[in-house]
């Protein structure tokens, strides 16, 4: 890992490559696009807006963390997609219907300069899609070498000296570990024979990683965890992190959840249930997509709670989610928690939650931080799974054997802690005794 004047600066242009030119895509591209124009402010951003304190508090250093890590400008980003239908950005954007005409139209060249190409996509692992722009090819491995050649074009016509990929798609029909993901030679004769254990996502994740592309993934779908891939982006020496962008929710599972462990509440039940209208909502409505959402919702309680240490406060919490297909709504979600939790002598007390949010208007300066981050990551020599980014996952990836971090706070300790050692820093405990001890 390069440190402090050894990591290589963010010189030229970073081509940001998005997996789906939809909701979070789109809303994503036309910020930075306003942002740039000075439009709007990047609300949200960690990476543009967040600080981050250097030394002792009497020092009073506390510059923000893009003036502080050397991170991609905003201006030399450059912009492709893929997508199963052919809309360009403007077009999409304005189906999405996330954002107003009114400010599209303001940037509506550079959406319209955005146009996609053609994507890699089976109706059998979103069933409730039906994609009209789609490549064909002999057999999965001659789709992959078609978004190779993708990634090979874009970077040469727009000149770029860097590459990410992010998955801001569709979540695909729940998988499981198959035996043709435990090694790449067994992954890419698979490949070859068009094995139904490979996903869409998982092509696209291969195909990053053999041009030694840092991969995001955005959604619960199974890819980069496979050994396959994790063996190949450590061959690679790639940076990848995921899983599945963590917005409205479970955002608010790991703000409230670290808190009531904290004070040692118990909890007898937390029931999660959503309404939402896009794209994302009608995948959703099929049982076997929501069986690989629900999977990465429900995972979170159980390893922030640690029922196993604490079975009087968390053994026997009843967690249920579910999530509802519901037109009207479109972009703007609609979240209800109830919490059943016991205090003192076991009185029981209960929590509610009404979250009324814009699913992509939390995703997109997620999206941006990640995209920056590891970028960041690949100029510091950074290879396999990031997990210093899990603040941004529903589901974070870890090294084998490990459990992920899902408390929200320890979670951004751990984010600022990884910069303070990037940049030769020291790292931040909050013991504060010095402060006293000095007295």
């Amino acid at each position: 890992m390069l440190r402090g004047n050894e990591i290589k600066p963010a010189e030229g242009k970073l081509g940001v490559m998005l997996v789906g030119l939809g909701a979070v895509s789109t809303t994503f591209v036309a910020g930075v696009q306003a942002i740039k124009k000075g439009i709007s402010e990047p609300f949200g951003s960690v990476t543009q807006m967040s600080t981050i304190r250097l030394g002792k508090r009497t020092e009073n250093r506390t510059p923000l963390i893009k003036d502080f890590v050397p991170l991609a400008n905003l201006e030399d980003l450059e912009f492709m997609a893929w997508d199963i239908f052919e809309y360009d950005a403007y077009e999409s954007a304005l189906k999405a219907g996330v954002l107003e005409k009114e400010l599209l139209d303001k940037i509506e060249p550079e959406l319209r300069s955005l146009k996609p190409q053609k994507a890699v996509f089976n109706n059998n692992y979103v069933k409730k899609l039906h994609g009209t722009y789609v490549k064909t090819g002999i057999n999965k491995m001659d789709l992959a070498q078609q978004l190779m050649d993708d990634i090979k074009r874009f970077q040469e016509i727009n000149n770029c000296s860097r590459l990410v990929m992010a998955w801001a798609a569709s979540t695909e029909v729940y998988l499981e570990s198959d035996p043709v993901h435990n090694t790449l030679e067994s992954f890419e004769q698979g490949l070859r024979d068009n094995h139904p254990a490979i996903a869409p996502s998982m092509i696209y994740a291969y195909a990053a990683l053999q041009m030694g592309v840092p991969f995001l993934n955005g959604a619960p779908n199974l890819n980069l965890e496979i050994p396959a891939l994790r063996k190949l982006a450590e061959e690679k020496k790639v940076p990848v992190a995921g899983k599945d962008f963590k917005t409205g929710q479970t955002l608010m599972k790991t703000i409230i959840a670290p808190g009531l462990k904290a004070r040692m509440l118990g909890i007898h039940g937390w029931f999660s249930t959503n309404i939402l209208g896009n794209r994302d909502g009608e995948v959703l409505d099929d049982p076997e997509s929501f069986k690989t959402k629900e999977v990465s919702k429900l995972s979170v309680l159980e390893t922030i709670l640690e029922p196993e240490k604490y079975p009087q406060l968390y053994k026997n919490l009843y967690h249920k989610v579910r999530i509802n297909y519901y037109p009207p709504r479109g972009d703007n979600k609609e979240s209800w928690d109830n919490i059943d939790i016991f205090g003192w002598l076991g009185y029981p007390m209960q929590i509610k939650i009404n979250f009324l949010c814009r699913d992509s208007i939390l995703a997109a300066p997620v999206l941006l931080d990640l995209i920056l981050f590891i970028d960041l990551a690949q100029r510091c020599n950074m290879s396999g799974v990031q997990e210093w980014l899990s603040f941004f996952w529903k589901s974070p990836m870890t090294a084998p054997g490990l459990y992920p971090e899902n408390d929200l706070f320890i979670q951004q300790m751990k984010m600022k802690n990884t910069l303070r050692y990037m940049m030769k820093e020291d790292l931040i405990t909050h013991l504060g005794l010095e402060y006293y001890n000095e007295m």
